[in-house]
């Protein structure tokens, strides 16, 4: 498979997982049925409890408690949890792992990696003579990559269980300035137009070709199919806008009204805010 076969396989695994995530947001679950002004506030007072932790069980305790919620929610663990272990280790652990090192945490040297000849010392960095990983240092990295861990889980998990239009409205009544809102929207249409965009230019191209092309001629249509994306997205943004003046756009986003949040909506509101500030205080 050729370097652009594989990433058109991409592409059709973006337009897979958004359809993926929109069949799930119409299962029957717990955070399914929930209204999006409740799971918009849970999102950001969640997201602030883990930032404040400094200790690693709590972070734990939150990660026990998402997953109670995403089992309740009947979403798919295996898929879920996939995409949360995986930008949690490259967005977390990998991003974190050379503060394990005494070069940049000093503390207690627990393995050894790297014995020098001498110390040295580089700009306002110190290197001693034994790099190595120290007990603070693999502290500070299991902090950083629970906190990564247990943000993406619950942003994944509102994702998931919550349709974009009402995410968008949910913002909208928390008063999110209509320009990020538009620019969201647009954003988010546009991927999957410029996913299926660019694998039917691919289809095309492969129809009319006996066998494999050369690597080179690959690299080079590439090249002039991101010209050409680049040209069209322009023309294409210019046409909205035109269209959007003549229906007379003022700039504001005008969304339908939410229904009065129902009692089920409120009692699981205060159990979602008593456990935040349960485990603020743990």
């Amino acid at each position: 498979m050729s370097f652009v076969d594989g990433g058109l396989n991409r592409i059709a695994s973006v337009i897979k997982s958004g359809y993926m995530i929109g069949e799930q947001t119409s299962q029957k679950g717990f955070f399914q049925g929930l209204d999006p002004r409740v799971k918009i506030i849970f999102l950001v007072f969640f997201i602030v409890i883990i930032s404040l932790k400094k200790n690693i069980m709590p972070e734990v305790f939150i990660a026990l408690f998402v997953f109670i919620l995403a089992v309740v929610s009947r979403l798919n663990l295996l898929s879920f949890y996939g995409r949360v272990l995986f930008l949690s280790f490259v967005f977390g652990f990998l991003v974190s792992l050379p503060s394990a090192f005494n070069i940049i945490t000093k503390g207690e040297l627990i393995m050894p990696v790297i014995r020098l000849e001498q110390p040295h010392d580089l700009w306002i960095y110190h290197i001693p003579q034994t790099i190595g990983i120290t007990k603070e240092g693999v502290s500070v990295v299991g902090m950083l990559t629970t906190r990564v861990f247990n943000s993406v889980s619950i942003s994944l998990l509102v994702l998931y269980t919550t349709g974009f239009s009402d995410i968008v409205r949910a913002l909208k009544v928390f008063r999110v300035p209509d320009p990020i809102l538009m620019i969201i929207t647009l954003s988010y249409k546009y991927i999957f137009i410029f996913a299926k965009t660019v694998e039917d230019m691919h289809l095309a191209k492969k129809s009319r070709l006996p066998g494999k092309s050369p690597d080179k001629d690959e690299r080079q249509w590439a090249a002039g199919r991101i010209a050409l994306i680049f040209r069209k997205s322009r023309h294409r943004s210019e046409e909205i806008f035109k269209a959007m003046l003549s229906r007379a756009f003022s700039g504001d986003v005008r969304l339908t009204g939410f229904k009065e949040i129902s009692r089920y909506d409120r009692f699981a509101g205060i159990f979602l805010l008593l456990s935040g500030v349960f485990f603020l205080c743990v």
